[in-house]
């Protein structure tokens, strides 16, 4: 009875804020636990039309699982997902920090705000059309191809290079994200407390030394839970603009887990296989996230949960 009255007691205190949180939870359930109920296709051989569960329901077990593992793209695009995520990670991952920090040290607030609309705009572009800009660019008639011409070299499309792939991959995600990501982090030094620049001021703290040892170590926090949530996705990389980057020349280097799902299962219809691959992908992205938080609250203190 105790604990029916204090939890009642609390239910009261806060019934506005479980208010506000109630169409949210009810979409989550709706959209992302709900369906859930699918991941049964993936121990079926099914076909558009037939009952999920029921007596026509055909089940093979492992058998989709076990035709991706031997499967000759397994190791191609298990491969490349986790080369051209690890690298999106190690090279971009800091980038949002490195922008917060510098665009903090501004104090020409106009300068600053033409700063920071430059650096949110491309996060806005299409990317169909980042793309094409990219096309555009590396194309044999493009001004890189003409730089490079005009100094004695060779008009190269660098598109249909396979080892140019990640470099275009990888630098068109950071300029595409680095600016909107790095309002997480202005919004983490607009919490700082301010008298403790005062403090560093007083003590003959240049503006260097504010950034370094203030401004910097309040934002590892939010540093950590987002490599951890970079990291939890790994294997989720931006399909769609590998899609319309990659083509018979870079195939074989740039296929990855989400196209070869997309040709595989809504192309050539097979949809229990797929579901499969999507399952096994999803599983270790979450113990991924769990292992890696565990190691980062173990290491600085700081984690999801």
């Amino acid at each position: 009875m105790k604990n029916k009255g204090r939890f009642a007691k609390r239910f009261a205190e806060d019934k506005w804020y479980l208010a506000f949180a109630l169409p949210a939870v009810v979409l989550l359930f709706l959209f992302s636990y709900l369906p859930m109920y699918g991941l049964a296709i993936a121990f079926q051989d099914y076909s558009i039309g037939q009952p999920l569960i029921g007596e026509d329901t055909v089940w093979v077990g492992l058998k989709q699982f076990k035709d991706f593992f031997t499967s000759i793209f397994f190791t191609r695009t298990f491969g490349n997902t986790i080369r051209l995520s690890l690298k999106s990670i190690i090279f971009g991952s800091w980038v949002p920090l490195v922008a917060a920090l510098l665009l903090n040290e501004i104090r020409h607030m106009l300068y600053k705000r033409v700063t920071q609309t430059m650096f949110y705009l491309p996060y806005f572009v299409s990317v169909a059309i980042v793309v094409s800009i990219m096309t555009m660019l590396t194309a044999n008639t493009g001004p890189i191809a003409m730089i490079s011409t005009a100094f004695g070299g060779k008009a190269v499309n660098y598109m249909m290079q396979p080892k140019a792939f990640d470099f275009l991959y990888v630098f068109s995600g950071i300029w595409s994200s680095f600016g909107y990501n790095s309002i997480l982090y202005l919004a983490g030094i607009a919490g700082v407390d301010p008298s403790l620049y005062e403090a560093a001021t007083v003590d003959g703290g240049n503006r260097f030394h504010k950034m370094v040892y203030i401004t910097l170590p309040h934002l590892i926090p939010t540093f950590v839970v987002l490599f951890v949530l970079a990291l939890g996705g790994v294997l989720n990389t931006s399909y769609e603009k590998v899609l319309l980057m990659y083509n018979s020349s870079t195939m074989e280097r740039a296929d990855v887990l989400g196209t070869y799902i997309y040709r595989i299962g809504l192309v050539d219809m097979k949809y229990s296989y797929t579901a499969a691959i999507g399952l096994v992908a999803n599983v270790i992205n979450f113990a991924l996230v769990f292992v890696s938080n565990k190691l980062s609250d173990k290491l600085t203190g700081h984690g999801l949960w």
